[in-house]
């Protein structure tokens, strides 16, 4: 049972400053005036996000589902920095606990050929050991060389004891999100080539922990159970093809 909770009101932008301690009965009393709470978790940067909502059923209140207490699995974030800076920030607020994030901040290596780039993040260890790439599939996620380039280390079995699992996301931004659709060519096309083949998870971006963990494992055990299916013929792009 809560016995107490500390509060911040929720001000639309941002949250007040001011803490304060509430008690049980107080919140079952804010329920009944049509309050609603959530629970959330400052991250390392000193900004909050958001967990799960409460739900009262007029006995107990309670959150998210606890997410099974399983391995911390090593995961890449592919992403699209110009674009979708935003969705990889939210994805380490909401799951940064449940996995072991390995991606690449803006900056931190500068490449112009693949060979140099994928051999820098294998040697400083953003690729080496990692058993899941998540690609954050915005509009323009399929046109940016890196990412393919990303893709392509995590499918080399120097990386690690085996390939990485691909997991895709495809972010509210995406033509695809909530159409229950995965067209293709507006995939990445090393990501299409797997999700053909069986290899490759795709699914839409979501806030739950739960699903967020149960897609992780699906891509972790594709690379035992389908590893037939991998694919990484394809030529690696030279160029973006979109702005």
């Amino acid at each position: 049972m809560i016995d107490k909770v500390i509060l911040y009101k929720d001000l639309g932008d941002n949250l007040d400053s001011e803490a304060l301690e509430k008690n049980r009965s107080w919140m079952v009393q804010q329920v009944g005036l049509g309050k609603t709470f959530c629970s959330i978790k400052r991250n390392n940067q000193g900004s909050w996000g958001n967990i799960g909502d409460f739900s009262y059923d007029g006995s107990i209140f309670s959150w998210y589902k606890i997410p099974e207490s399983l391995p911390r699995r090593k995961s890449f974030i592919s992403f699209y920095h110009k674009d979708d800076q935003s969705y990889r920030e939210k994805f380490e607020n909401l799951f940064g606990d449940l996995l072991i994030s390995k991606s690449v901040n803006d900056g931190d290596i500068d490449s112009d050929t693949s060979d140099g780039y994928i051999k820098q993040l294998i040697q400083n260890d953003y690729l080496s050991d990692t058993t899941v790439l998540v690609v954050l599939i915005g509009p323009k996620t399929k046109c940016r060389k890196h990412i393919d380039w990303e893709i392509s280390g995590a499918l080399n079995y120097k990386v690690g004891d085996s390939y990485s699992g691909l997991l895709g996301l495809k972010l509210p931004t995406h033509p695809d999100y909530g159409t229950g659709k995965a067209t293709y060519n507006l995939l990445p096309a090393r990501f299409a080539d797997n999700f053909k083949s069986g290899y490759a998870i795709i699914r839409d971006w979501t806030d739950d922990r739960i699903k967020l963990q149960s897609y992780i494992e699906l891509a972790f055990s594709c690379r035992t159970d389908k590893s037939d299916k991998r694919d990484n013929s394809r030529i690696q792009m030279q160029k973006n093809t979109c702005e």
